[in-house]
């Protein structure tokens, strides 16, 4: 892989961890406050549902640093060795546990009576919401398991090439 391709990655990287980190203090804390402030049934729902953000927000972060760490193994032409697998199990991880807090959040927002300020539209697209992070959640989880199987085979070719050589 070109020098410069992984550096733009990586800069790519840097910047997702530093607004997602801008998100994690900034945004989902006040976000919640002024909904709260906004409609004060909100109140019960609000902390829960900011640490579910901040946690699904490590989740990326998390996967994001297995990438990074892959990134260097590309770079020093190492990526078909055991070691691999750690970092691509890493991203699996992480992608699972934020599927299952979208699953709860889903659960949650099924069968919980969230009061609603207007006609109930905010909760019906939350629903939503949470039902499509949950699919888009799992599809990455298989396509990394997926991308796995094939690091593996690619790994054991290059194992039997290089003892033939």
């Amino acid at each position: 892989m070109h020098r410069f391709s992984i550096a733009a990655l990586r800069v790519g990287i840097v910047a997702v961890i530093l607004f997602g980190l801008f998100g994690q203090i900034v945004v989902i804390p006040t976000t919640a406050a002024d909904e709260v402030d906004r409609f004060p049934p909100y109140a019960p729902f609000a902390a829960p549902y900011v640490a579910v953000a901040i946690v699904g927000i490590v989740c990326v972060q998390v996967a994001l640093v297995a990438v990074w760490m892959l990134l260097t193994m590309v770079q020093r032409d190492a990526i078909f060795t055991p070691r691999a697998f750690r970092w691509v199990d890493t991203i699996i991880g992480s992608s699972l546990v934020a599927t299952l807090l979208a699953i709860g959040v889903t659960g949650h927002l099924a069968v919980t009576d969230i009061p609603s300020p207007s006609d109930g539209m905010e909760v019906i697209g939350a629903l939503a919401a949470a039902i499509a992070s949950v699919g888009v959640g799992a599809a990455f989880a298989m396509l990394i398991v997926i991308m796995r199987s094939l690091l593996h085979k690619a790994t054991e070719l290059q194992t039997e090439i290089a003892e033939v050589v």
